[in-house]
This record gives C-alpha cells, structure tokens and sequence, in this order.
C-alpha cells in the first residue's frame, strides 16, 4: 500500500492521538508522584490517621510542608486523593486505600508498580532526601539532558506560535520588533526563542542570557550556524544581579515559575528597560485554587514541578513557586510589587500557555 502523506492525515486524527500521548503522559506523573508516596509512607499515614492540611501532614511525618504542598494537590490532580476546601484538607479514599496503603494487601499495587515506574537515579533519591531534610535538587545534576528536554518540549512555541500567532496579538510589541529593536530573552536556554526572533525580525539585535554554561554553549553554535553571529549573542549570568544595558523588548518563556527569586528577576527586567519598552511573560496556565487545578495536564505539572521546576528554585534557597505556582493574580502581585505599571493578558488559545505583556 502506499504510505499515507501529511495530506491524508485529519487534524481530528492527529489531535485524538494526540490526547492520548497526553493521558500516558499524565499517567506516568501520576505513578511518579505515587512512587514518592510509597516511599515516604504518606498513603499509609493518610489512610491510619485520615485527613490532613499540608502543615498537619508535614507535623505528623517530619516532612517538609512545601514539598507536601506540591505532592498532596499533584496527587489530587491525578484523582488518588480527594480534597475538601472548606477544610483544606486532603483525604485518601477509603476505596483507594486497599491499593495504595495495605501493604501485601490482596488489592495492593503500591511498591511493585512504582517501583518499576520511577527514575531511580540520583535526582530522585535527592529529592527524597529533600523531603524529609528541605533544600532540592540543584541544577547540575540534572546533567545537559534536561536542558535538551526543555528545549524540545519548547520548540512547538517557539517554531509555529510565536511569530505566527502569539506577536500579531500585541500589535505594541510587534511594531517595536518590526522598528528594529533592542531584544533580550531572559532564560534563553539552548536559544531557540532568540534565534527566532532574529531570524524573523532582520532589523533587531538580540542577546540571550541564561545562568546555564552548557545551554549557553550550545545556543552560541547554533547562532553561528544560522548564520546570525553579527546581531545575536549569548552571555552566562544571573540577571537577578542586573543587565548590563537598556531593551526595548525582554522576553521570558517558562521561566518565573523556576526562578530562585522571582521577585529580584522581574525587578531587574523592570529596571533594564526602556521606559516605553516591553516585556513579554510566557508562563504556564494555571488556576489559583488546588482545586481548580486537577485533571491530566495538571496532574503532568506537578509531576515536573516535583521532578525539577519547584525542587531546583529550592535548591537555591528559593521561593519554589512550582510549576502552576504563577497564576494571573501571583504575576500581577509580583509585578506590582517590582514596579511595573501593568500587567495585560494575551487572548491567545493553548492549553499549557499564557502569555502577558508588562508595561514598566
């Protein structure tokens, strides 16, 4: 038979097969959060001394509350525990203890099938230590293997939303682009966002910045091989400390929510740009209250917010925000309290992204 071309394949088909990619995903952050309670004993504790708030689970094991914070609403999320609002506090069904909590139970498929499921490298038996002892995993040793999957998990955002879709609805910040701006992409990473921009905008000169030497390295090369060396650069350094000039535009893409100090990185944009300038925010779409964020793509969240994004701001002594820890209102709180006179949301369609420009 002749193979099927592009052509012959429905959006509706692609997009069903799609969600289903999804669905295993979820799952498999589902059994990685459920390995961490399996390990540490919170079903068990959940399922002896019933219902608890994140600071009552935290008193009763010894644990660290922000880390049970992240697992108890990732775990709702998945639909294995319940949560009640009015209370806030968080149960294991009695129908779920059987499986999760008898141990050698005739229902039990706690530790064999997490077991099975879950990383058993370094990252994960440090971020039970940081469970128990506080602090995280810290970025190194996550090895270049994380920063490619970042980058792979980004490009679809940077290769057919941004230009495309995501500029033409800020009408401000496309004229600056299209003038011949000043562009800096904060956290740029393997620097595909900045190649991008350059590539799209021919009049703009764009410099990348991230705290990440590999990464770095690796969006140097591509620069170069593209061509764009002349108007493109990348530099190592923590612009928390401050940059070394003036922008008309600053990007971030996924990259608050991860910050040590989300505070001093959103005042040091502030204070680099131009005071007509910029500054376009793409952070993960999430709900205020746990109980809004439940379902297969919050349940994948979390997942990653325990598996890197909260546990490496921690490392530093940070605010560990987490994944769907920078809703609407906590960027308007953060921006407002870092000098920025406005905080405008982006109509745009996507189910991980929203997108916000702020004006200083």
């Amino acid at each position: 038979m002749r193979p099927e071309t592009n052509s012959d394949v429905s959006a509706e088909a692609v997009e069903t097969f799609m969600e289903k990619v999804l669905g295993d995903y979820a799952g498999a952050n589902a059994f990685f959060m459920a390995a961490i309670g399996d390990r540490l004993g919170l079903f068990k504790d959940l399922a002896a001394r019933g219902p608890a708030t994140s600071p009552e689970l935290a008193s009763r094991t010894g644990l660290h509350e922000r880390y049970l914070r992240e697992w108890l609403a990732g775990m709702t999320a998945a639909g294995y525990l319940s949560y009640q609002p009015a209370t806030g506090r968080y149960t294991l069904p009695a129908e779920h203890a059987p499986v999760l909590a008898e141990e050698a139970g005739r229902f039990f498929l706690g530790c064999a099938f997490f077991d099975y499921s879950t990383n058993y490298g370094p990252t994960f038996h440090r971020l039970l230590g940081a469970f128990r002892d506080g602090g995280g995993v810290p970025q190194d040793l996550f090895g270049t293997e994380m920063a490619e999957a970042i980058d792979r998990f980004t490009a679809p955002w940077c290769e057919h939303l941004l230009v495309p879709e995501w500029l033409p609805a800020m009408p401000d910040v496309l004229a600056k682009l299209h003038a011949g701006a000043t562009v800096a992409d904060v956290g740029c990473g393997r620097g595909r966002a900045v190649i991008t921009l350059a590539q799209a905008f021919p009049a703009c000169s764009v410099v990348g910045y991230d705290v990440y030497q590999p990464a770095v390295g690796v969006a140097q090369g591509r620069a170069a091989a593209a061509g764009l060396s002349d108007r493109v650069r990348f530099e190592v350094r923590d612009v928390v400390e401050g940059l070394p000039q003036r922008y008309d535009v600053i990007t971030t893409f996924d990259v608050v929510h991860d910050a040590a100090d989300p505070r001093g990185l959103l005042r040091a944009i502030h204070d680099s740009l131009e005071p007509d300038g910029r500054y376009l925010c793409v952070e993960i779409t999430c709900a205020e209250r746990p109980e809004d964020n439940v379902g297969p793509l919050s349940t994948i969240m979390y997942g990653l917010s325990l598996a890197y994004c909260m546990t490496v701001s921690l490392a530093d002594g940070g605010a560990g925000l987490g994944t769907l820890g920078l809703p609407e209102a906590k960027l308007t709180e953060l921006a407002s309290e870092t000098g920025f006179s406005q905080v405008r949301r982006v109509p745009i369609e996507d189910p991980f992204n929203t997108l916000y420009v702020l004006t200083p």
